[in-house]
């Protein structure tokens, strides 16, 4: 990872926008640090402006190479919003736990986040709006395109997808340890790192589907979620 904010290192190219200025020891610019978290990653919140007012929704998203698949209904005004504005942004945030100090003052969050500037642009061709929404869908549940039917032309009609080209991007890492004042060290206070897990739960089976027949075998999209 590169602790060095020189622009060479960022996705195409640098501003005083993508930098970070508080703790700017916890900057990473280097592109793979960037695609490592994006690639952990299922959801981002997008920044636009509407009628000149800030919006921000969440939604899911995957990497494509240099740029990310953002998808919604032709309807919705996120993606409208994305269209129409030359420049957005997009942020992705990784909780990993609590960085627990000796004073709540230096108490902390463990974190991975990335910040990305660019632009949007509505992917129009039918074949390879379906792949990305494919990718999309793999993505989120690797494997799962190819256990379920394809999808309807109705289906596609009514389903955009926007590829988000990214043109600078800044990622802040911070995975503790905790940094105490050198007089609480000598404290009674505990201090650590607390780590967060996520974790898949039992499948619980939909009922609403072959009544009274035998059940259907778990699919190996969902089964590989449960592999260490």
């Amino acid at each position: 990872m590169h602790d060095d904010p020189s622009p060479e290192v960022i996705l195409g190219g640098q501003s005083t926008q993508s930098r970070v200025r508080r703790q700017p020891q916890l900057a990473r610019y280097d592109q793979a640090s960037i695609y490592q978290i994006l690639d952990a990653a299922t959801l981002c919140s997008v920044g636009v402006l509407v009628d000149g007012a800030p919006l921000v929704l969440t939604t899911i998203f995957c990497r494509d190479e240099d740029s990310l698949i953002v998808h919604g209904s032709q309807s919705a005004l996120l993606l409208r919003s994305m269209l129409s504005t030359p420049k957005v942004c997009i942020s992705v945030t990784l909780f990993d736990g609590l960085i627990v100090a000796r004073s709540a003052f230096n108490s902390s969050m463990a974190y991975r986040s990335v910040v990305l500037f660019g632009r949007a642009e509505l992917i129009e061709d039918p074949v390879e709006a379906e792949r990305a929404l494919d990718r999309l869908t793999d993505a989120v549940l690797p494997g799962r395109t190819s256990e379920v039917r394809r999808p309807l032309e109705t289906e596609l009609a009514r389903t955009s997808a926007v590829r988000f080209w990214i043109d600078e991007a800044s990622a802040k890492v911070s995975l503790g340890p905790p940094s105490d004042e050198l007089e609480d060290l000598e404290g009674d206070a505990w201090a650590g790192v607390v780590p967060v897990m996520t974790n898949y739960g039992a499948p619980i089976a939909a009922v609403d589907g072959r009544m009274g027949r035998e059940a259907i075998e778990l699919p190996a999209s969902v089964r590989r979620l449960f592999k260490s």
